[in-house]
């Protein structure tokens, strides 16, 4: 296997403006993805976060720095640092949004193990666990997106 990039694709029934929101803006994200976010869909911008673990009450909290705002058709940021902060060697996540007769694809596509420097235990572990969660979040995505534009 070649643990250098995960990529998941979905369509939805929205607009890609809508869904540029979603998973640009803090409010929506920790709708669908973390307990919390804290950013400014901003290029440049610094920003965290949250998941809480339901059974210890404790807070995982990772940083975050948006790399590209492109409404309506890409967002992405680095996370993940090797360092913890904001320093040394990261994962990039991007989405990139693609119009379609009938709503949006979303192409979600996270990089950058081979370089984190790990040794190869740690890569396939990391690898496994982010494209594990991938699988998860990635439908969520699209659920939340559906139940937001039934709205009224």
């Amino acid at each position: 296997m070649e643990y250098g990039s995960i990529e998941r694709d979905i369509h939805v029934d929205a607009s890609p403006e809508v869904v540029f929101e979603v998973i640009s803006r803090p409010e929506h994200m920790q709708e669908w993805w973390p307990d919390d976010a804290r950013f400014e869909p901003v290029e440049g911008a610094p920003g965290e976060l949250f998941w809480r673990d339901e059974a210890t009450g404790e807070t995982m909290t990772v940083a975050l720095t948006v790399v590209e705002v492109d409404p309506p058709s890409r967002f992405s940021f680095r996370w993940c640092y090797s360092d913890g902060e904001r320093g040394g060697d990261s994962l990039l996540v991007t989405f990139d949004l693609e119009p379609t007769e009938q709503g949006t694809r979303v192409r979600m596509t996270e990089t950058g193990f081979r370089e984190m420097g790990w040794e190869i235990a740690v890569l396939e572990e990391q690898y496994r666990d982010h494209a594990s969660a991938w699988d998860h979040y990635i439908p969520r995505l699209g659920t939340y997106i559906a139940r937001l534009v039934s709205t009224p």
